[in-house]
């Protein structure tokens, strides 16, 4: 009896090796167009989106996987907010210090009064002894006002010194992107004293025309009361041991004289006065890179500094995902259509 060789044996691998080797030479000669080299080189594949795009739509939808996440994200930190309220968990409060300040320090800070307008019709002496309003220092740039004393022992000469090193490292000149008001809210103080303490601060910031920018100021009782309670400074007079009790602190005001930002301390970060500079001033001030930095980064009233918004991060780097998805895959199918085309 025969055995029948089923119909499609001749389409598998079964064989010897022989009819491998001569079923593959067969095809090789079926697909080698005489006098064509450069095109056989080439596989020859189905027109159409195969294989070599099938990573592009795994990237796409992990772009889509990031839209997702960053679409969900703000929804998660509102629900982890209310979770402690829903589970009858309260909120903890902010402790009240009030009670454990020392008495001659209760009462002493800085209150925050944004947007608020500072009296410009006010009049104080400049250094060289002439009366002056304080609106003639506004008007086109914005301005960094310090109050201090001049016979301080320590803490205001800190605090003009930072002031003075953060005024170095900011590109913006003092006199030309901005002016400086320091201010005095000892009524004792001298323009003498303020001239001679220009004369120092002036000489170390080292820049041109810093003298027609950078002020020092001295007072009368009441127009240093109405400008520290325009501001929010709270500051007392220890008779005891001659010496102002106050805190540390620069705010920076518009060209129309309202308050903008303050910054707290005796050493103030050099990109977060940019930055508020920048702000103060309606963007007339600085460049694409510090638009770019206030649309990640805000101005924290509690902390007086700036702080980068993750959810702003979040857009940028999905925009910047989505873009390279679709660069690659531009690239990928114009090099398979000068592929397809040889």
């Amino acid at each position: 009896m025969r055995s029948r060789v089923p119909a499609f044996a001749g389409m598998t691998n079964w064989g010897d090796g022989n009819d491998r080797q001569g079923e593959t030479k067969r095809s090789e000669e079926m697909n080698t167009v005489p006098g064509d080299e450069t095109r056989n080189r080439f596989p020859q594949k189905t027109p159409g989106i195969g294989g070599d795009f099938s990573w592009c739509r795994w990237m796409a939808q992990l772009a889509c996987a990031l839209a997702v996440a960053q679409a969900l994200l703000p929804a998660s930190y509102a629900w982890q907010a209310s979770a402690p309220a829903q589970a009858g968990v309260p909120l903890p409060r902010p402790a009240d210090n009030s009670k454990a300040l020392p008495p001659l320090l209760q009462g002493i800070g800085i209150d925050q009064r944004l947007n608020e307008q500072v009296p410009l019709d006010l009049q104080f002496r400049d250094e060289a002894g002439k009366t002056v309003r304080l609106g003639e220092f506004f008007g086109k740039k914005p301005v960094i006002l310090s109050l201090v004393y001049f016979s301080c022992p320590m803490l205001c000469t800190m605090a003009e010194n930072g002031l003075l090193h953060s005024l170095q490292e900011v590109s913006f000149s003092a006199g030309r992107e901005f002016d400086v008001l320091t201010v005095s809210f000892d009524p004792h103080d001298t323009p003498e004293i303020a001239a001679a303490k220009k004369a120092v601060y002036v000489g170390l910031y080292g820049r041109k025309g810093a003298e027609r920018g950078w002020h020092f100021l001295t007072g009368d009782e009441a127009s240093i009361a109405q400008l520290t309670q325009a501001v929010g400074f709270r500051f007392r007079y220890d008779a005891q041991a001659k010496q102002f009790v106050h805190a540390t602190g620069i705010m920076v005001l518009t060209p129309e004289g309202k308050i903008a930002r303050y910054f707290y301390g005796i050493y103030y970060p050099s990109r977060d006065l940019r930055l508020g500079l920048v702000e103060a001033s309606a963007n007339k001030i600085g460049s694409p890179v510090d638009e770019v930095l206030l649309f990640c980064c805000r101005y924290d009233p509690t902390t007086g500094k700036y702080g980068v918004i993750i959810s702003r991060i979040l857009q940028i780097a999905g925009l910047m995902t989505v873009l390279s998805i679709a660069g690659l895959i531009l690239a990928l199918s114009r090099s398979r259509t000068a592929a397809g085309g040889l």
